[in-house]
C-alpha cells in the first residue's frame, strides 16, 4: 500500500501526558494521535447523516501513522499561561450559533468551575522537527486510489482546511510533501518511553456519533536512533479498553 511523507516543524510543542492531571509535560516525541491530526488538517473527509433527531458522522477513511522520525533532539523549555476553564459547547450548539442564534462567549473572568481562567505550568518542547509516514485506511466501500490522489494534491500544493498543530493551537506546525524521501539524518535519540498515548479515539468506528466518549489506547513505545515504528491500530501490541 501506499504510504505518504510529511516532513514537519514548529517553534513550540506539546503533546501531553495524561498521567498529569494539572500540569502539561510533554512526552518527548510527538504522539501518533497528534501525528494523525496534522494528516487529518490536510485531509480528512466523510459524510454527515441525520438518523432521527441525531447527527452522526460516516469517516470515508482514517490515517495510519506507521514510523516518527525525530530529526532534532528533543529540548524542553518552560512556560506559564493563562488558559480558560470552559469548553467549547456540543455540535447541537454550534449549529444553533450558525443559524443565526446568539453565541455566548466563553468568559475569561469568572468565579465558578466553568468561568473564568488558572495559570497552569507547561514543559514544552522548542525547535522540533519530524518525518512522519502513514498511509490511508479507507472503511468500507470507499475508493482507496482516489483518497490517496486527493491528498497528494492537496499536501503537494501546502493546501489544509485548518492550520496544523503541534499538540496545541497555539503550537502551529509547517509541512512539506515529500515525494521520494531520502533516508532521513535522525536524531542520536533512544529511549524506552514506556506506555504512550496512542490515540483518543476508536479508528475501527464505521459511524461516530455525538455522544460518544473518548477511547483511550496506548502503546509500548521505544526510539531507537531517533526513529518511533508505530504498530497498526488493530494490532494487539495497542492496549484498548475492555
Amino acid at each position: 500500500m501506499t504510504t505518504h511523507t510529511l516532513e514537519v516543524w514548529g517553534d513550540l510543542a506539546c503533546f501531553t501526558r495524561p498521567e498529569m492531571k494539572v500540569e502539561r509535560f510533554s512526552y518527548p516525541v510527538i504522539t501518533p494521535s497528534a501525528a494523525r491530526g496534522i494528516f487529518d488538517a490536510i485531509y480528512w473527509d466523510g459524510k454527515r447523516e441525520q438518523q432521527g433527531k441525531e447527527s452522526v458522522m460516516r469517516p470515508y477513511f482514517h490515517w495510519q501513522i506507521t514510523r516518527i522520525e525525530v530529526l532534532k533532539m528533543p529540548r524542553y523549555i518552560a512556560l506559564r499561561r493563562n488558559e480558560v476553564k470552559g469548553c467549547v459547547p456540543g455540535q447541537a450548539t454550534l449549529n444553533q450559533w450558525m443559524a443565526g442564534a446568539e453565541p455566548e462567549p466563553l468568559w475569561a473572568d469568572g468565579n465558578d468551575e466553568t468561568t473564568g481562567r488558572t495559570q497552569r505550568q507547561t514543559m514544552a518542547l522548542k525547535n522540533v522537527r519530524y518525518r512522519l509516514t502513514a498511509r490511508i485506511e479507507p472503511k468500507s466501500g470507499n475508493d482507496w486510489s482516489k483518497l490517496n490522489a486527493c491528498f497528494q494534491r492537496r499536501a503537494r500544493a501546502g493546501k489544509c482546511f485548518q492550520q496544523p498543530y503541534f499538540g496545541c493551537r497555539e503550537f502551529p506546525a509547517f509541512f512539506e510533501y515529500l515525494e521520494n524521501p531520502a533516508p532521513a539524518a535522525t536524531a542520536p535519540f533512544d529511549q524506552h518511553l514506556g506506555f504512550m498515548l496512542y490515540d483518543v479515539f476508536d479508528l475501527r468506528k464505521e459511524v461516530v456519533r455525538e455522544k460518544d466518549g473518548p477511547f483511550i489506547t496506548l502503546f509500548d513505545a521505544h526510539v531507537r536512533n531517533g526513529v518511533l515504528e508505530v504498530p497498526a491500530f488493530a494490532s494487539a501490541e495497542v492496549k484498548k479498553p475492555c
